[in-house]
């Protein structure tokens, strides 16, 4: 593949969805037999010494620059976000199938829109939210008819 393909957005948002759905079959195996909090929490120190030897091993932690107090708090929301998103997931794979809460967990695409256009004005085009609410109603027919 040629250098920029590695520049398109679409192809990390393709391989975040492979590694999301990896995520969820290794979470499932996973969280058997433990506590999911505590499944979380193991899962949440990998990411950070992964990020921490990637950022280390190419040099970029001394290449930021100053931070902003904005970036700061949108950040750590983000951060505590994702922190209650991974917690909730763990403990529905704890209670239910893969099969099932994946498909809901990504329901966070219809949200995603549905905030990005009320909040950053963001506006999908007419065949966008048509996608969008196919995935809302994929979504709804897998957790009621699954």
């Amino acid at each position: 593949m040629p250098p920029e393909t590695f520049s398109s957005w679409q192809v990390w948002a393709f391989l975040s969805a492979v590694f999301a759905a990896l995520t969820a079959i290794f979470a499932k195996v996973g969280v058997e037999g433990i506590n999911s909090d505590l499944a979380t929490l193991i899962r949440t120190v990998v990411v950070l010494i992964t990020l921490s030897a990637i950022l280390f091993a190419t040099g970029q932690f001394s290449q930021s620059g100053p931070i902003s107090t904005k970036s700061w708090l949108f950040l750590l929301l983000s951060g505590l976000g994702t922190g209650a998103s991974w917690i909730c997931y763990f403990r529905a794979l704890k209670l239910g199938p893969a099969t099932l809460v994946a498909p809901i967990d990504k329901l966070s695409v219809v949200l995603v829109a549905l905030f990005g256009a009320t909040f950053l004005g963001e506006r999908p085009s007419a065949y966008g939210w048509i996608g969008i609410a196919l995935i809302s109603a994929g979504a709804v027919l897998i957790a009621v008819k699954g």
